[in-house]
């Protein structure tokens, strides 16, 4: 029988949760949640305990392939006969109740339910634990000086953002030591991590002087919220050193990289001779970006220029365009998302650089050709000004952490590619039960059947996107491979 060292009150990192006990034995993991004192348990108690095991399936990367038995032992607790469940599909079992005299026993019965090649405790131990980062947690890990490769939660998703963001970079230099200006369309799977691209590409650039790089985002709460916890984070981090720093005086420099997108163009707007400070400028979900129409209203009603007649692309690209050397701008695209009304979608950008600044090189992921981006006329206009890069669409999404090929079914599927979506289905429904059907109320039926621990169902609906009830973990729990559903 091999222990894991430091299987007592196992911490479990970044969830804030602690386990009673841990025990790796032969080819299982067992999770040991004690209620001292206790003779009967709760709901709670009993949903405690599935929930850590289910965390260490989905998240800890040494506990990925082997069966989790949780056991949930009230000691005065005279229950002496526990029964093993048997395992759900990714071979979790459902809690098992005993005595504190018992423990010993329902080890053994769990034994004999599970097979496969005995676990090494050590290198359980030595596992990494790798929950989903959060957008904030991952800007505070690169603001840090870390690199992406250290918020990814596996090698496919750290691999897939290293490739992207070092080309970005690469592009970077290539336009400042020639002297030219560029434009970058970075695309990416839903979860795939283009926002981390370009936060990972401004904290890099951010103190080499004349290549400063500005972060831009139309999401207002988004900046606030980043800036903010940024900016604690820095405070945290300088006092550990032994430095007194305020909380304002860590924000200044936060402040000048992330920022709205409407306050920076609102600023060309102030001295339209003089370009901005910022040679490369990233724009998050650039297809969100104002078109003319909506762009001469707000000028008209807000700054009370008349007659202005260009579109948010356009005008920001002119904004760049007035450095007499180079610049580059960087599109975070996101793909099979509605345009809203005043949105101009990435055509616009497109066809500013074909039109009015044509001197600008542009480079695009081949995936910008795929529909679902509405780019297909903009970029016969653009033609061979268009230099596709392979390394420009993220293809591996981090939330997805049980099945990486979930994106490109859902989207088969919303493109009405049946054999397409039945063949990646094949793939992945082992892993990730998925179910589709036109009665909500059947959908809310399957998933409750499915729901375990404390999860929860919840549902959304759009008029351009199926209902998906999700649980209560939110996104972390919803690509567990605990099953989904769309209403279609």
């Amino acid at each position: 029988m091999l222990v894991a060292p430091s299987a007592l009150e196992y911490d479990v990192p970044r969830i804030g949760s602690r386990i009673d006990a841990v025990l790796v034995s032969g080819p299982a993991t067992f999770v040991i949640e004690f209620k001292v004192g206790e003779r009967n348990t709760t709901t709670h108690d009993y949903n405690q305990a599935w929930d850590y095991a289910l965390d260490l399936k989905n998240f800890h990367q040494g506990s990925h392939a082997a069966p989790i038995i949780p056991i949930l032992v009230p000691t005065e607790s005279d229950l002496d006969d526990p029964k093993i469940p048997d395992p759900a599909h990714d071979d979790v079992c459902a809690p098992v109740v005993c005595g504190a005299q018992a423990l010993g026993k329902a080890i053994r019965r769990g034994l004999e339910r599970v097979a496969g090649d005995p676990l090494d405790g050590e290198a359980w131990a030595r596992s990494r634990y790798q929950p989903t980062p959060t957008i904030i947690e991952a800007a505070q890990v690169l603001y840090a000086n870390h690199s992406v490769d250290a918020i990814t939660r596996s090698e496919a998703s750290a691999r897939n953002l290293s490739v992207t963001s070092h080309r970005v970079e690469e592009l970077i230099d290539d336009a400042r030591q020639a002297g030219k200006k560029a434009i970058v369309f970075v695309t990416g799977v839903p979860g795939a991590g283009k926002t981390l691209v370009g936060l990972n590409v401004a904290t890099t650039k951010r103190d080499e002087g004349a290549t400063h790089a500005v972060f831009l985002s139309g999401n207002g709460p988004l900046v606030a919220v980043l800036r903010e916890a940024l900016a604690r984070d820095e405070v945290q981090r300088q006092r550990a050193k032994g430095k007194r720093v305020r909380k304002g005086d860590a924000l200044r420099p936060i402040k000048l990289f992330i920022q709205n997108v409407h306050h920076f163009r609102d600023d060309g707007l102030r001295d339209e001779s003089l370009p901005p400070v910022d040679h490369v400028v990233i724009f998050d979900e650039a297809q969100r970006a104002w078109n003319r129409e909506m762009t001469a209203d707000f000028m008209k009603r807000k700054k009370g220029r008349a007659g202005f007649t260009q579109s948010e692309p356009e005008f920001l690209l002119s904004y760049l365009d007035r450095h007499p050397d180079w610049a580059v701008v960087i599109c975070l695209v996101g793909g099979g998302q509605e345009i809203n009304r005043g949105e101009a979608g990435i055509s616009a950008w497109l066809d500013a650089v074909s039109t009015s600044f044509r001197d600008w090189r542009a480079y695009i992921s081949p995936e910008l050709t795929d529909r679902e981006y509405d780019a297909g006329h903009a970029l016969q206009t653009i033609g061979d000004k268009a230099i596709k890069d392979d390394s420009l669409h993220l293809a591996v999404s981090m939330r997805s952490f049980r099945a990486e090929h979930v994106s490109r079914f859902v989207k088969a599927l919303l493109d009405h590619e049946a054999a397409e979506a039945r063949e990646i289905l094949g793939k992945i429904r082992d892993r990730y039960p998925i179910a589709i059907t036109r009665d909500l109320d059947k959908a809310r039926a399957w998933i409750r059947s499915r729901a375990r621990g404390s999860e929860r169902d919840r549902a959304w609906s759009s008029s351009s996107r199926p209902a998906a009830p999700w649980t209560r973990r939110g996104i972390r729990s919803s690509m567990t491979g605990r099953g989904n559903i769309w209403q279609g």
